[in-house]
């Protein structure tokens, strides 16, 4: 269960990647609407990933050398011992080519209702795999915050059309393009 844990602290689709996005994105956001959506939908991840680092920290804590080479944890262990460190299931390590932060309102709430969704998918991989009801129980309830995020992001993007040039069927960033 270790790996797929790791996978949505630090992984393409994890909390990590998901509260930089979105704490970053609210800056160039031309309503202050949107920047408080973000700003509140990025705070809540940082939370997420506090419990998820949470988990695997329970997960590792007590780990014996035949727990760690059975769970196929050895060679995050050789790097990092039981300390958690952001990284996807495979092992490779966060990096911020995975957070989208372009700076046009349509662009950057279309990439947030997909890594959403991304992450709607990941936690639902990790109920599939998971036997441990303790887990699965944290997991559910941040599925289910995914899954409000997206509705939220989805109003958002609603608002941000609604206030934009109903005749530019491109929706240009108003912060470059008027």
């Amino acid at each position: 269960m270790l790996h797929r844990s790791l996978l949505i602290y630090g992984g393409p689709d994890g909390e990590l990647g998901a509260s930089l996005r979105y704490l970053s994105q609210r800056y160039a956001m031309p309503y202050s609407e949107l920047k408080g959506l973000l700003t509140d939908i990025g705070t809540e991840e940082l939370g997420h990933l506090e419990m998820i680092g949470a988990i695997v920290h329970q997960l590792t804590r007590n780990l014996s050398e035949k727990d760690i080479k059975t769970a196929g944890f050895d060679a995050y262990f050789v790097d990092h011992t039981t300390g958690i460190y952001p990284a996807a299931a495979s092992g490779f390590p966060w990096n911020a080519a995975s957070m989208a932060v372009k700076g046009d309102v349509i662009a950057d709430l279309t990439e947030d209702l997909a890594a959403e969704q991304k992450a709607r998918v990941t936690y639902d991989n990790i109920l599939r795999l998971s036997d441990d009801p303790d887990v699965n129980d944290v997991i559910k309830f941040l599925r289910a915050r995914e899954v409000v995020h997206f509705q939220r992001f989805g109003e958002g993007l609603r608002l941000a059309k609604e206030k934009m040039d109903q005749k530019n069927v491109y929706f240009t960033n108003p912060s470059f393009d008027m």
